[in-house]
């Protein structure tokens, strides 16, 4: 058996070496267009920051330790070009060397991940701007705060890479203007909860601009600086753009070899991670996923789905029957002091999807309020009025706020209702929880709404 993966990182390394484990004796080739196959992507914000001291943590495997450990032939540098459906082969180009070869498969795994998002924003090519996908942008961003001694930096995009890129520069010391095209940053969250990061943040000196969105740049040679000009005329001066507005599936070469693409843009796969020709599987960022509690397509650039997916994919190939169930979409942000994490669907997308929903809040302590360094946590909780089932959830918080969207994320997966939640036993200690957590005090408010109490 021959497998051959496309993309290394989460998807492409789970899924060798699953596959490794499962079958001494298959030939597995990974390719990776880059120069580092296993990398942690989620770190490099916090290296650039000095969070991470040592680059070389950042790098999880090497080709040579692929080798060594799994017996996995991972070839850096090569960059698949196409792939021939009908004959099982891909053609790879060498991009050290210049050599285009061909390579057969008997299965193969797609996971060639997300890309950001630029748009064609009149002077955004420039030597001055980056993305922040893999290491090499690392290097350079860091190699562009080195050398030119930034005193300002602007960050677009108020995702979780933007936040931690504008948390990045303020420990370095480098005034920052966060701009982002929404009302609020972190969208997965509700507007009201993410009020919580926008005081945080501007708390810590950033400059925040919401509602605005960036729609040209200017490098200006002499002065070594960008001039940005935003959507409601304001002008700004910087030294360092990054621009971090979201990713897209990297769907090409799918698409270029006729494998079904889905209305959101990424590579369609049944549960078993399997595109529409049963030789080819695809994993990670680039494939839609179905919704764990709406059961519709989404995208969900995560690494632990991206991992699942990838360990599965491995699992079907060598004649397993796993099957994907779902993605809730659970993640947490770092914001300064704050911590600001979500599960499941927040309240815009219940409305967008006409869903009958009720809400609660609970604001309560981390811990026991009297034991001390408790810290509030602000948490909310959507469900269905009339079956209980627990749409999503909400916390904002200094600390205890990724236990408590945790335990939500397991009772969601577990099809609990908030009626069942008012009798969760959690581990209490005065220096840990409450007699009463958070969990169950939600629980109780949301069961007295259900009741009419």
């Amino acid at each position: 058996m021959k497998i051959l993966i496309i993309g290394g990182v989460a998807g492409g390394a789970s899924a060798a070496a699953r596959a490794r484990r499962l079958n001494e004796d298959a030939t597995i080739i990974m390719f990776e267009r880059g120069p580092y196959v296993s990398f942690a992507n989620c770190g490099l914000p916090y290296h650039i920051g000095g969070d991470i001291k040592d680059r070389e943590n950042l790098i999880l495997q090497s080709p040579e330790s692929f080798l060594a450990r799994f017996n996995v032939d991972v070839r850096v540098n090569n960059e698949v070009l196409s792939i021939d459906r009908q004959s099982k082969a891909v053609t790879v180009s060498h991009l050290t060397t210049g050599e285009t070869y061909q390579e057969s498969y008997d299965y193969l795994i797609l996971s060639p991940g997300a890309s950001p998002v630029v748009p064609p924003i009149p002077g955004i090519a420039n030597p001055l701007t980056f993305s922040l996908r893999n290491i090499p942008d690392m290097d350079n961003i860091i190699q562009v705060i080195g050398n030119k001694n930034v005193k300002h930096a602007t960050v677009v995009g108020g995702g979780f890479i933007g936040l931690e890129m504008m948390e990045a520069f303020h420990q370095l010391g480098i005034n920052t203007t966060l701009v982002e095209m929404a009302h609020q940053v972190m969208t997965p969250i509700d507007k009201e909860m993410a009020a919580f990061a926008h005081q945080e943040i501007r708390q810590h000196g950033i400059d925040l601009r919401l509602g605005v969105a960036l729609s040209s740049a200017h490098h200006d040679v002499e002065e070594k600086r960008l001039v940005l000009t935003l959507n409601n005329g304001e002008t700004l001066n910087t030294e360092l753009l990054i621009m971090a507005i979201g990713v897209r599936p990297e769907n090409h070469l799918a698409k270029s070899a006729g494998l079904t693409i889905g209305k959101l843009g990424g590579i369609q796969t049944n549960k078993h991670m399997q595109t529409n020709d049963p030789s080819i599987f695809a994993v990670g960022d680039a494939v839609e996923v179905e919704d764990f509690v709406i059961k519709s397509p989404t995208l969900v650039p995560l690494a632990g789905p991206a991992n699942r997916q990838g360990r599965m994919a491995a699992d079907n190939i060598m004649g397993r029957s796993e099957q994907y169930q779902g993605t809730q979409g659970t993640a947490i942000c770092k914001i300064f002091d704050l911590a600001v994490a979500s599960t499941g669907k927040n309240e815009k997308q219940l409305l967008e999807q006409a869903l009958p929903y009720e809400k609660v809040y609970v604001h309560g302590a981390s811990h026991a309020s009297y034991y001390p360094g408790a810290q509030t946590v602000s948490f909310k909780l959507l469900f269905n009025k009339s079956s209980g089932k627990i749409y999503g959830a909400q916390a904002v918080g200094k600390k205890g706020v990724d236990k408590r969207i945790d335990i939500i994320a397991v009772a969601q997966r577990a099809g609990m209702t908030v009626d069942q939640l008012q009798h969760l036993e959690l581990t209490y200690a005065p220096p840990y929880g409450s007699a009463k957590d958070i969990i169950n005090q939600a629980a109780f408010v949301a069961t007295n709404i259900i009741k009419g109490t």
